[in-house]
């Protein structure tokens, strides 16, 4: 079964959310859209992790769509940085509602959690769309077989 998941390419996202007092970001690559009427968003995020212990709370969070050229804060928010470390790495900035996001992501959604669903060893969070900033730039960094690449297409547009 590993070996399918890692041939389905994926589009990297940084989730981010804040309480007030603590910052959390972790890449992910299950994020999807999931209704246009509320507009929403879906992740996934496995029970383990600190941000899942920060979106039990009921918090927002922000998906940051990155661009090709963010790698390095995909490689960080994945597991090569620990908490604020995490924020070192990027340009990052901070909503009127106290969310952090990446300035400069392709697209950086801001979301109100609006439900949860416990799945195995994950929780789905429901995320509705409460402002998008857009970048101009269109080209998406992608994660398969376990590489960064991007789309050729996107690329050269």
């Amino acid at each position: 079964m590993l070996q399918a998941m890692r041939r389905l390419a994926s589009s990297v996202s940084i989730v981010s959310a804040s309480n007030g007092e603590q910052r959390h970001a972790m890449a992910a690559t299950s994020v999807t859209s999931l209704s246009m009427d509320p507009p929403s968003l879906l992740v996934c995020v496995n029970k383990n992790t600190a941000m899942h212990g920060l979106l039990e709370e009921g918090t927002d969070f922000c998906i940051n769509i990155l661009s090709h050229e963010q790698q390095e804060v995909s490689v960080m928010c994945g597991g090569k940085a620990r908490g604020e470390a995490r924020f070192e790495t990027g340009n990052w900035a901070t909503s009127e509602g106290g969310l952090p996001y990446l300035e400069d992501a392709q697209s950086a959604v801001i979301c109100q959690q609006d439900g949860k669903f416990e799945y195995g060893t994950h929780t789905i969070y429901i995320g509705r769309i409460q402002s998008i900033q857009n970048s101009e730039l269109v080209s998406p960094l992608i994660y398969v077989d376990g590489v960064y690449t991007t789309s050729a297409e996107a690329a050269t547009a």
